[in-house]
């Protein structure tokens, strides 16, 4: 959802007006806050029949109010898809008025090389059969934004008033991210019991990441963040540092971004966090299982840098990943100065 954001300024661009999105998830409409591209969101509940959420309805209104504008579908997942198509069908939408972003849903890991950023501008840059092109020019390349997300005051507020209430205020904050959707998950236990998640690295080399950037940087805060079911699992990576200097915090999401506004740097799994993070222009490295960082590799929209380490064809495991590696990713990211 993180990357969408630079085909929603494109469309907002190129059309005059900003977008409705439409996703699922209850993060989903969190990530939109304060985005002048989005004019609202309707999210779905990912497990229940879409026939039978609430939220069905004025989604099928809102499809059929505003005809003829465009529908960009930027879905391709083998469950997902198909599921598009049955409410777009549903609904009675002309699919002349449709743009997808693939015919044939994808099962597994991509592996292609293309990057997701340069997919989205070309799916944004695409006409419906229903409109002319040449009454919507695109806007120019160099004019487009993002992938971008927005912190609010509000927000700001909040993470200043918790930073000095840890005694954290005035101090570099390096940010990292072990977890990912499945170390939240219920069956979480079961994915590292069966050392089955391609995205986990040994909590024993977080432990030896963290002593050696607390050795290069003895004075910053070490905060391993997550959400509350990774507690647990960030707490036994921080007893076995035994460094004063490395805290735990489980967050929403928008209190995670407020924290990236004034994080020097972060490490991170191939995750949401990580793409929020790089939108955030947060200095950034990244550690791959089986995904390919030539198409997931997250985008700044500034230029603050993005390293990635693993993946296909290198390694198709984090766990293949030395802590040399990672370590050398970070250093590579953590020099530079964010304006």
């Amino acid at each position: 959802m993180v990357m969408i954001t630079r085909l929603l300024n494109l469309l907002h661009r190129r059309y005059g007006r900003p977008c409705q999105v439409i996703g699922n998830g209850s993060w989903t409409p969190g990530t939109y806050d304060g985005n002048p591209d989005v004019a609202g969101v309707w999210t779905f509940q990912r497990h229940l029949p879409f026939l039978l959420d609430p939220v069905w309805y004025p989604v099928r209104r809102a499809l059929r109010a505003s005809a003829p504008g465009p529908i960009y579908i930027c879905e391709k997942h083998y469950r997902l898809l198909p599921r598009v198509r049955r409410m777009l069908r549903v609904a009675g939408i002309d699919l002349q008025r449709c743009v997808f972003l693939t015919k044939v849903a994808i099962r597994g890991p991509v592996q292609e090389t293309q990057h997701l950023v340069g997919r989205m501008v070309e799916l944004g840059l695409r006409t419906p059969e229903n409109l002319r092109p040449q009454d919507y020019p695109p806007p120019p390349p160099d004019s487009l934004d993002g992938p971008r997300l927005y912190v609010l005051d509000a927000e700001r507020a909040e993470r200043d008033a918790w930073l000095q209430a840890q005694g954290f205020a005035g101090r570099e904050l390096i940010l990292i991210q072990p977890g990912n959707h499945r170390t939240m998950s219920l069956r979480r236990a079961r994915w590292r019991r069966r050392n089955s998640d391609d995205k986990w690295w040994p909590i024993e080399r977080w432990t030896e990441l963290l002593c050696r950037i607390h050795a290069k940087r003895p004075k910053a805060v070490l905060l391993l963040r997550g959400s509350k079911q990774e507690l647990p699992m960030l707490e036994e990576i921080r007893a076995l540092t035994g460094l004063a200097n490395v805290a735990t915090v489980a967050t929403t999401l928008r209190e995670f971004y407020a924290l990236c506004e004034v994080a020097s740097s972060m490490v991170s799994v191939d995750s949401g966090p990580a793409h929020a993070a790089a939108a955030l222009s947060v200095p950034l490295s990244v550690l791959y299982g089986a995904e390919s960082p030539l198409y997931w590799l997250p985008r700044s929209p500034t230029g603050s840098p993005v390293v990635g380490v693993g993946g296909p064809p290198a390694s198709r495991r984090a766990d293949q990943v030395s802590v040399d590696a990672l370590f050398a990713a970070w250093r590579a990211v953590a020099g530079y100065r964010r304006t």
